[in-house]
């Protein structure tokens, strides 16, 4: 029956019923309350209107039988003493077939068993219609009769009065209209039918297994749509379950704060209860009911809105799958549909429509409510709408997301406004690094975040919060403090950063600047006190995204304080010479100055216990390492570009146990390393482009990637076969280098491409002509291994 229910949603019905009957029976009494009840109802009932009935007829009433959703077979004592009542159901029967129509048989002052035997009255009528048939024409109406027998109806023995017998029919008959009619809800959304088809293959429904499948993702994704979709789709009566329940708002009902844990789990499943077995107020007095109840019950069940794992531990077990966003194609399809009517954007909006696209993120609540709000308008309205939705929330999407926000508790929200507005886009081990110190809990606050989908941290370990959950952390950020930007806990608007700082009106309640200095338009100067109203800073980025671009941010006299609680300092371009002498970084994580005018970072030993990450890059007025002897938990240390850097010293450099990145390349006036290091975790060694370094910096014997190409070494030691990590040795360029001693047998790549090195040996045997890059087990990308 499943390809006849199929065929059914896509036939035109002309009307709801199709009544068969005998008039002599019943049109003046039983068929008249019926069909006055039908029609008070509204449901749209074929009538003959007393015609006498005639071959003349017949095809009318041909066309009525097809043309009805559901055929009404009142079965009375001289039912089948009429032909055509009799051929009126073998054609009934086989549009049932054909089409899935739905059959109510009405066993009407008569017997069922003497309908499905042609036994009694009921028989002795039909016989009477047989004399002068042939054969084949008798059994057909006898198997017609017998199987619309079969089929469960109504019998008036049962009845106290007609009345109330007509009243069930009626309702019978409107409560199928109600099921069997498809479904338009879904019709205008884009990409539905591929999240129907695999989430129908996830549930295996031929298989007599428990399946349980999670649809996860961001609040607007289309999650509750999918799930009322293939609702509708399976709990028609083609798939045959014996239970059926969209459960709405499963979060709702489990948010009674009088109960505790356990009282809660039992009146959620006593809710449940009673809305899949439409009675109400069930009580129950254990967690074991639900599960009893439905035992060798094949039940569909969809719980929409579920936000707790233990909404889940009191009724399914675990969820597996998620909810992809649509493509850009299908993003800017449901885009055009809210905004123009149809599936493409009109001639001239095309870009506009790509832009607005961009700003819901792809996200589907997004496309039909910004769509929405755009519809009617022309191209220069269109224009001018833009720069406002890139600053401000649509007032829907706001309210739908401000749910997901007030639904965290404090320490979870504030570590959302955290990711909104400093770390977007960042490795997640580094953010569990700048906060390890703060009261969030990083760890654990993260997975709330993820299990809420408000953020997604990638398989390469960066974290992604969605644009316009990006959007709403900021607007609850400026809404902290509206006029007066120096009282808000972040600060990331340019204009407001600029004047915050440049009038002083920074207050203990930052916590975070992040400037993109880039979006400055004029130079911006600033006084030496400018962060000492902001002694809880703990996270300062002045960053710049073009290599080329010039100092915008200028402090004439110099800084005279720095709050100690900073844990990330980034200043691209930072136009001193040195930092404030009273800086005391003990709780720096990362230090950034890229492209600084330092010619040194501060005197003698500094408190640097917590320093991770170290990148003066490009900061061509250094001279030599600052003493980092304390920063002993130091990993990444680059130092690239430092072209006035001449020497450094073992101070700099000897405690650094935990480094596993120095990169020093093109420190074009660097002589030498210290050769009475041994840097035990180093794994990544850059010094390419250093010209005048003639000695190989043998400083760890657990490198796994060395770069000394374009540099000035005659010569590598022997003892280099003690490197038994060794993966990669990039040495093209040194002229002066002609011979290469054994290397040991991890080597993968080897580069002596411009040496005058003829022969190669490894401990595995491979042997390389000179001035080509030998591959030993396949290549390995420099670029991607020496990279910051």
């Amino acid at each position: 029956m499943a390809a006849s229910s199929s065929s059914s949603s896509f036939h035109c019905w002309r009307y709801h019923v199709f009544p068969s009957f005998c008039g002599e029976d019943v049109r003046r009494s039983f068929l008249s309350h019926l069909e006055k009840e039908l029609q008070i109802k509204g449901i749209n009932a074929f009538k003959d209107h007393g015609i006498k009935r005639s071959r003349s007829i017949w095809p009318e009433l041909k066309h009525a039988i097809w043309e009805s959703r559901i055929s009404l077979v009142v079965l009375s004592r001289n039912y089948a003493g009429s032909s055509w009542c009799l051929n009126e159901l073998l054609e009934i029967m086989e549009s049932r077939e054909a089409l899935g129509q739905t059959l109510l048989p009405v066993f009407y002052e008569v017997d069922p068993s003497d309908v499905r035997k042609q036994t009694g009255a009921f028989g002795k009528a039909f016989e009477k219609t047989c004399v002068g048939r042939n054969v084949e024409e008798r059994q057909r109406w006898s198997r017609a009769l017998t199987n619309v027998a079969n089929v469960a109806g109504d019998w008036s023995e049962k009845w106290e009065s007609e009345a109330s017998m007509v009243e069930k029919i009626v309702a019978d008959v409107s409560e199928e209209l109600n099921c069997c009619t498809p479904s338009k809800d879904f019709d205008d959304f884009v990409g539905l039918e591929a999240h129907i088809a695999k989430l129908s293959s996830m549930l295996c429904l031929q298989s007599n297994e428990v399946r349980v499948i999670g649809i996860w993702g961001p609040t607007g994704i289309g999650k509750t749509t999918i799930a009322r979709a293939l609702y509708n789709q399976l709990s028609s009566d083609a798939y045959d379950f014996q239970l059926s329940l969209f459960m709405e708002n499963v979060k709702g009902s489990y948010r009674t704060k009088e109960l505790d844990g356990y009282s809660l789990k039992l009146h959620l499943q006593e809710r449940f209860l009673s809305e899949i077995f439409n009675q109400r107020n069930i009580k129950i007095s254990h967690l074991g009911v639900a599960q009893e109840r439905l035992k060798n019950q094949k039940a569909l069940i969809v719980l929409d809105d579920v936000d707790e794992l233990e909404q889940l531990h009191a009724l399914a077990d675990k969820t597996q799958w998620f909810v992809g966003f649509p493509s850009k194609g299908e993003a800017i399809q449901i885009l055009c549909r809210f905004a123009f009517g149809q599936n493409s954007a009109p001639e001239g909006y095309y870009d506009l429509a790509v832009e607005v696209a961009k700003l819901a993120g792809a996200l589907p609540l997004g496309l039909s409510i910004l769509g929405a709000s755009l519809r009617g308008m022309s191209k220069e309205e269109w224009t001018k709408a833009l720069p406002r939705l890139k600053t401000s929330l649509n007032g829907k999407i706001e309210k739908l997301l401000g749910v997901c926000y007030d639904g965290l508790d404090e320490k979870d929200k504030s570590l959302f406004l955290h990711i909104a507005c400093l770390f977007n886009g960042e490795n997640v081990d580094r953010v569990k690094q700048l906060l390890a110190k703060s009261a969030l809990d990083a760890e654990f606050g993260l997975k709330v975040l993820v299990d809420r989908s408000l953020i997604h941290i990638h398989a390469d370990g960066y974290i992604v919060m969605h644009c316009l959950l990006q959007q709403k952390g900021k607007e609850i950020t400026r809404g902290q403090c509206l006029h007066e930007p120096g009282k808000r806990r972040f600060l990331v608007d340019a204009l407001e950063i600029s004047d915050v700082l440049a009038d002083e009106t920074g207050t203990e309640t930052v916590l975070g600047i992040s400037l993109d200095m880039s979006e400055i338009d004029e130079q911006l100067y600033i006084s030496e006190k400018s962060f000492v109203k902001m002694p809880n800073l703990q996270f300062l980025r002045l960053y710049n995204n073009f290599p080329d671009e010039r100092v915008k941010v200028y402090v004439p006299h110099g800084l005279d304080y720095l709050p100690r609680k900073l844990s990330l300092l980034q200043w691209d371009l930072y136009p001193v010479k040195h930092m404030p002498y009273k800086f005391r970084p003990e709780f720096l994580v990362e230090l950034t100055m890229r492209d600084s005018k330092l010619e040194k970072l501060w005197e003698g030993v500094q408190p640097l216990p917590s320093l991770k990450h170290m990148d003066l890059s490009a900061s061509r007025n250094i001279k030599d390492i600052p003493n980092l002897s304390g920063a002993t938990n130091l990993e990444k240390l680059f130092l690239r570009l430092c072209e006035n850097m001449v020497t450094v010293s073992s101070s700099s450099l000897q405690n650094l146990s935990k480094l596993k990145v120095l990169d020093m390349s093109s420190c074009i006036k660097l002589k030498n390393l210290p050769t009475d290091l041994n840097l035990e975790s180093l794994s990544v060694l850059n010094l390419r482009g250093c010209w005048k370094l003639k000695s190989f910096p043998f400083i760890s014997t657990r490198i796994q990637f060395v770069s000394l190409g374009e540099t000035a070494i005659e010569k590598v030691p022997s003892l280099i076969k003690l490197c038994s990590r060794l993966v990669s040795l990039e040495m093209g360029g040194c002229k002066n280098l002609n011979t290469l001693p054994p290397l040991p047998a991890s080597v993968e790549i080897v580069d002596l491409s411009g040496t005058g090195v003829e022969v190669v040996y490894t401990e595995a045997g491979p042997v390389f002509s000179k001035y080509m890059v030998g591959y030993i087990r396949g290549p390995t990308c420099f670029s991607s291994v020496f990279k910051a």
